[in-house]
């Protein structure tokens, strides 16, 4: 059975980074898309950023230049580094694997995430 936990959440004033770490168990398959996506209340999920077994990224228009995705394979971690934090960042922040290349995930429709952590950003 696949398992994410993320990890890393918290409340910042806006400027300030956070490190959010997804730690990954129970998927054996070499190919995968592993991402990043998040929802505020009362708005629609937003894809944040992806990764693939290649190590292609991907990142959404609003993150762009602020926010880095990264993978540690022996530790079976995905990261999300975020920089210059805004208070539109914040949101419930979901870690996602998919079975295939990112070039195959369809919106936001993975296999498989994680509970999700918060991270609320204050001006």
């Amino acid at each position: 059975q696949v398992h994410l936990v993320e990890s890393g959440g918290d409340s910042v004033q806006s400027g300030g980074s956070l490190r959010l770490s997804c730690v990954v168990s129970g998927y054996t398959y070499s190919t995968y898309c592993m991402g990043w996506f998040r929802q505020a209340p009362g708005k629609f999920r937003e894809g944040v950023a992806t990764i693939d077994s290649d190590g292609r990224t991907n990142y959404g228009d609003s993150v762009k230049g602020r926010f880095t995705i990264s993978q540690d394979n022996a530790k079976n971690s995905l990261y999300l580094q975020m920089q210059n934090l805004k208070p539109e960042d914040t949101a419930m922040y979901y870690c996602a694997l998919h079975k295939d290349y990112c070039s195959a995930l369809r919106g936001l429709d993975y296999n498989y995430r994680g509970q999700g952590t918060q991270v609320t950003v204050s001006s």
